[in-house]
């Protein structure tokens, strides 16, 4: 089995083409098959070297390494369109000399005003072979004076072109409604359909899953087949991704490319999970699925017909999951530019203690977040510290006038003058013991004044976490690129003062 991935680098990769990616990477995986790499790049006014580095850095990301293509080789290459013109050209000749092609020389207003009376008639929009029929001789002479002209294909009359959907079943065209195809254009360049076909027929494809969007493209690129002496692929079309308003996905539907949910916080591991479940069920129910499983599991027998919406929410769920199971170490490093934005981070590199920290705090974070852009906000009071801010909340303000309250920050502050560091849950636990104790408050009377005054603020992570996160990161070097960090002897202190002046 060979099958292929074929974007234009026209842009970055939308996810519903990455699902189409991974489709064609799982059925290579499974079957002990070739995944191929090819950029169908001649759309040379969009095409840009930008889209395809970004392309290949995504496809890097999600784990859906390529067995030939560009930066790996192959011995199918050239694996960009740009570098294969000559082949186009060179099958272009044969057929034409097959007489299964011919030269067009129709200009762009001959055209479009057959178009225009197609339209007004209500005919199907094909074109009229105009210059079908033109004597060699003629189209030669016509070429030699310098007149422009492309080549089109000579679509066989009367007849049904059909062919068997892995994931439809039986599907059929009549070529009375198909027009003469343009395969290569004025400028030399091959059209699409064209193209597609010679460079699956010269590495061999065995494959092709796409897009149901391609469904009308086969039954002329059947006959292309047909007419280079190439075997037909097996084709599946596979549903459209659409977004919650049953459109197809689209900005204005939010992020719709991989990178964007990189940016946002996604892992890959649940991106391709989530993708792989758009259109193809596992069965039994079981929805987290690691890429490898996945691998093992599926078939294009599982695949449905209904399109499938992209829910982000769902998508949060499963990123949830393997947030929860994610080493710390590795969501350090995914969340470095998160913390970098938010102030947190202030270098391009931290030091090694300063990533082991993080490590040993990113739990406060991945435990309760969906995403790895929330991680500031979940991490912030290891690193912001306003005690006159909340001091100056009516909310705050009454909960310190609780009976206890002030007695409950004046003891902490008290014990922790003598204290050593609250790092690790058992420091921190035998001190909010020596306070209870001292002033016999328990439970949320005890825990809240605590709270309070160890973060300045009335709510926010299980403190037997942050508060020896805190302290841990007290004793990070200047240069450890991270923002510095008051400890909690320090807070209690400041915060024990400014609770005096109200």
């Amino acid at each position: 089995m060979r099958v292929r991935f074929a974007p234009s680098p026209t842009g970055p990769l939308h996810v519903g083409n990455a699902r189409t990616a991974l489709f064609n990477w799982l059925l290579a995986r499974r079957h002990n098959g070739t995944f191929l790499l090819r950029f169908e790049d001649t759309d040379v006014q969009r095409s840009t070297t930008e889209s395809e580095a970004g392309i290949l850095e995504d496809l890097r990301w999600l784990g859906l390494t390529w067995d030939e293509g560009p930066e790996v080789g192959g011995s199918r290459g050239p694996y960009r369109q740009s570098e294969r013109l000559e082949l186009y050209r060179s099958r272009a000749r044969d057929l034409l000399d097959a007489q299964k092609a011919y030269y067009c020389f129709c200009s762009q207003e001959q055209l479009d005003a057959e178009r225009e009376a197609a339209l007004a008639s209500g005919e199907q929009l094909r074109y009229s072979g105009r210059c079908r029929a033109l004597p060699p001789e003629e189209a030669r002479a016509r070429l030699a004076k310098g007149e422009p002209a492309a080549v089109r294909f000579h679509i066989p009359e009367n007849r049904a072109v059909s062919f068997t959907d892995l994931v439809r079943g039986l599907v059929t065209f009549h070529t009375g409604v198909m027009g003469d195809p343009i395969i290569l254009r004025a400028n030399g360049f091959p059209a699409y359909n064209f193209a597609a076909v010679v460079d699956d027929g010269l590495m061999d494809v065995t494959d092709v899953v796409r897009g149901e969007d391609h469904i009308s493209n086969t039954p002329r690129q059947l006959l292309f087949y047909e007419a280079l002496g190439f075997p037909p692929p097996r084709f599946a079309h596979v549903a459209m991704v659409l977004g919650p308003d049953h459109h197809p996905l689209s900005k204005r539907h939010g992020a719709t490319s991989v990178r964007e949910f990189r940016e946002k916080g996604y892992l890959a591991d649940a991106l391709v999970n989530y993708l792989a479940l758009l259109g193809w069920s596992p069965g039994h129910d079981e929805e987290i699925l690691p890429l490898d499983e996945l691998a093992r599991r599926f078939s294009i027998e599982g695949v449905g017909h209904s399109a499938a919406v992209f829910d982000e929410e769902k998508l949060a769920w499963i990123n949830r999951h393997y947030l929860k199971w994610a080493d710390a170490a590795r969501l350090v490093a995914l969340a470095l530019p998160h913390l970098k934005r938010a102030g947190f981070v202030r270098a391009d590199r931290v030091t090694e203690q300063a990533h082991a920290f993080l490590a040993h705090a990113m739990p406060i974070a991945s435990r309760s977040i969906d995403r790895l852009d929330q991680a500031p906000a979940r991490l912030r009071l290891l690193f912001v510290y306003e005690p006159q801010l909340v001091l100056s909340r009516a909310e705050a303000r009454a909960e310190l006038a609780a009976p206890g309250a002030r007695a409950v920050v004046e003891a902490l502050a008290h014990d922790l003058e003598t204290a050593p560091r609250l790092i690790g849950r058992d420091a921190f636990r035998a001190a909010a013991e020596r306070v209870k104790q001292r002033t016999g408050q328990k439970g949320k009377a005890l825990f809240h004044p605590i709270r309070l005054a160890l973060t300045a603020a009335s709510d926010g992570p299980e403190l037997d976490l942050l508060v020896p996160a805190i302290d841990l990161g007290v004793d990070l070097p200047g240069d450890s690129g991270l923002a510095p960090i008051i400890g909690c002897r320090e807070r209690a202190r400041i915060f024990a003062t400014e609770l005096q002046r109200i």
